[in-house]
């Protein structure tokens, strides 16, 4: 069982989330904007993924992401972006700057447990 933050603004989407983490045996947290989530890692450095909307108030996820992978302990955290509003442009750049995956805005169940399960399999390997 993992323990997951998830980076979520929107109420419904938080929930969904939740339910979907949950539903693999995990334990999710919430954060309601990035700032809020990047204070919850860096107090507590046992998450093991991060699941980050992009549009949120007080620090966006393409911001956490670039703060993120700007600190050593968190180099290898892997992070799932979720997001209905951006074009394969930005997606690119969203990978360019450190996430590991994106989820596309509504989740789909099946895609969003196989993302899960391939950040955590890939975070846990030993090479």
């Amino acid at each position: 069982m993992a323990k997951i933050l998830i980076a979520e603004d929107d109420r419904i989407s938080q929930k969904l989330a939740v339910k979907l983490v949950e539903e693999l045996g995990h334990t999710a947290f919430v954060s309601p904007h990035g700032k809020h989530a990047y204070e919850a890692l860096t107090s507590s450095n046992d998450f093991e993924l991060l699941l980050t909307d992009i549009m949120m108030p007080e620090m966006d996820g393409q911001q956490l992401i670039k703060t993120l992978r700007g600190d050593q302990q968190f180099t290898h955290l892997p992070i799932i972006i979720m997001s209905a509003v951006v074009g394969m442009s930005e997606i690119s750049n969203l990978l360019k700057l450190g996430a590991t995956l994106f989820l596309a805005k509504p989740l789909e169940r099946k895609e969003l447990h196989d993302y899960i399960k391939r950040c955590l399999h890939k975070n846990n390997r030993t090479d």
